[in-house]
């Protein structure tokens, strides 16, 4: 079972799930539920935003659409995912790289060995 959490949290194997996966579902769902919506609103607005011959509505629809998918994906998709892979691959601690401190010291030996330094 370590293999397989290894394998679904390694790389971009989500990354590429969320972009199939949630454009192929979600998509639909959000547009259905955005024309839903805008079918709510009063006779005058519903007109406004779902005229065929009003670009604007057209416009109005896919931007509430693509800010309902961007905020599904985010929430339900990323996050999480984030915060597993920072629990079962936590990011190394800051610090200095070991070869910095390795040549650092070859340096430290170096300039004791031979006295003060001149520059």
């Amino acid at each position: 079972m370590g293999g397989f959490k290894s394998f679904v949290l390694r790389g971009n194997l989500v990354d590429l799930a969320v972009a199939v996966i949630i454009a192929t579902s979600f998509g639909l769902v959000v547009t259905t539920f955005t024309n839903w919506l805008t079918a709510q609103l009063p006779p005058a607005a519903s007109d406004y935003f779902t005229n065929e011959e009003n670009s604007f509505g057209a416009f109005m629809n896919a931007v509430i659409a693509f800010l309902m998918l961007a905020a599904i994906v985010y929430f339900l998709v990323v996050l999480p995912y984030t915060k597993a892979k920072e629990k079962y691959f936590p990011s190394p601690a800051p610090g200095t790289p070991e070869d910095t401190v390795l040549l650092r010291e070859i340096r430290d030996a170096l300039v004791t060995g031979r006295g003060t330094p001149t520059v």
